[in-house]
């Protein structure tokens, strides 16, 4: 069942994506050579709770950490460790909140330091692959028209898609109805209705789209261990279009000042 929220739960939506963005903004502050994505995770314990909120990933079906820190190959899901980064790393960071009854999420790709010019491009072509999926987050438009926004966009860079992950509701849970894949055709799912509420997370790998899940029942990691990159937007389905609830302007405000 999906589930359309009111405007005041969209207000408290858009309050906890507010505090991700800002969380996702302040692990930012931190990602440079030398330091480990264990230290990352507790900088963002430390920021949520200082904020009134709860870490909306810590525990969730057992997961051991408030971050999802996934390095290089790493495409979601990775555990935070004492894993040192290193110039030319890229780091796809997803967070969660939980707070007033209901979660946050939202993801970004940093770089350390300076990186390859092809993986930079792998960053900016997901990234605006995103930005084209979200544009048909709008009422009577379908779930099908994001998804083959997203796959057209990041084919059209030379990426693959990965099918193994999708986006989702969220709401008073993290993952509600409907699934958002990155790919599929136009005109096909369910049809985008005001007050929906949708995650739209482009997994976008620069080799092939295979991946593997790895034995600790969490990471998933590209199966030719080239590298992944994944951003991710809450956002509102309105009648005019997506009201997006994640800010990434603070995010890369912290990161280029």
């Amino acid at each position: 069942m999906i589930h359309l929220k009111t405007k005041e739960e969209i207000e408290l939506l858009r309050e906890n994506n507010q505090l991700v963005s800002l969380t996702l903004a302040e692990v930012g502050k931190h990602i440079r050579p030398g330091v480990t994505t264990r230290e990352l995770d507790a900088v963002a314990e430390e920021f949520i709770r200082s904020h009134g909120a709860v870490p909306g990933f810590l525990g969730y079906n057992g997961f051991p950490a408030s971050l999802c820190i996934s390095v290089n190959e790493g495409v979601v899901h990775g555990i935070p460790s004492d894993y040192v980064l290193k110039q030319g790393d890229i780091v796809s960071v997803d967070c969660g909140t939980f707070m007033k009854g209901f979660y946050g999420d939202s993801a970004y790709t940093f770089a350390v330091g300076e990186i390859p010019a092809d993986v930079r491009q792998l960053l900016e072509v997901t990234k605006e692959a995103l930005y084209k999926g979200v544009a048909q987050a709008k009422a009577g438009n379908r779930i099908g028209d994001i998804s083959a926004a997203v796959q057209s966009t990041a084919e059209a860079g030379g990426f693959s898609v990965v099918r193994e992950l999708v986006g989702h509701g969220l709401g008073r849970k993290m993952h509600e109805e409907p699934e958002v894949p990155n790919y599929g055709s136009k005109g096909r799912g369910p049809v985008l209705k005001e007050g929906m509420v949708l995650c739209i997370e482009p997994m976008i790998n620069m080799g092939g789209r295979q991946v593997v899940f790895e034995r600790d029942g969490w990471t998933v990691r590209t199966r030719d261990r080239k590298p992944s990159a994944h951003y991710e937007f809450a956002v509102a389905v309105g009648k005019e279009g997506a009201d997006v609830l994640t800010d990434f302007g603070v995010i890369e405000n912290a990161i280029n000042n």
